[in-house]
């Protein structure tokens, strides 16, 4: 197998292959999973759902094109597979913090914190009522 692969490196279908945009393509497009995979260890906070689901969509469409495109680019595949699946993480995270209940339960905001917010809220709408209604009488 190995001397076989040697053997194919210094052909000059070797040289064609990594001279084309068919190799140098998809190793200039690892940037983006690399991000994407460096961005796996940030703040949920800091996460855009827009532009995670687009980069998402974007390499499942180009996973597509690498797979139907002739030869197969498996190293363009092997590229947006990778990021396809961080940006499905990143999806996952951001939707788990801003509507699962993630934020509030990093925030240790409880239940009974919720009512007590909910008790201080209605106090101070009471007050400033009084506040205006005093303010009309005078």
């Amino acid at each position: 197998m190995s001397s076989t692969f040697f053997t194919w490196l210094r052909s000059p279908a070797a040289r064609e292959y990594f001279f084309s945009t068919h190799f140098w393509g998809p190793v200039a497009n690892w940037g983006l999973p690399l991000a994407a995979l460096a961005d796996l260890q940030k703040d949920e906070e800091v996460i855009s759902g827009t532009m995670t689901t687009a980069l998402a969509c974007y390499s499942m469409v180009f996973m597509r094109f690498a797979w139907r495109v002739q030869p197969r680019n498996y190293l363009l595949f092997a590229c947006h597979a990778t990021n396809a699946t961080a940006q499905s993480i990143q999806d996952v995270r951001f939707v788990n913090y801003w509507y699962n209940g993630g934020r509030e339960k990093k925030l240790g905001i409880t239940g009974e914190l919720k009512d007590d917010v909910s008790k201080v809220k209605g106090k101070v709408t009471e007050a400033i009522e009084e506040a205006k209604k005093a303010a009309e009488t005078k």
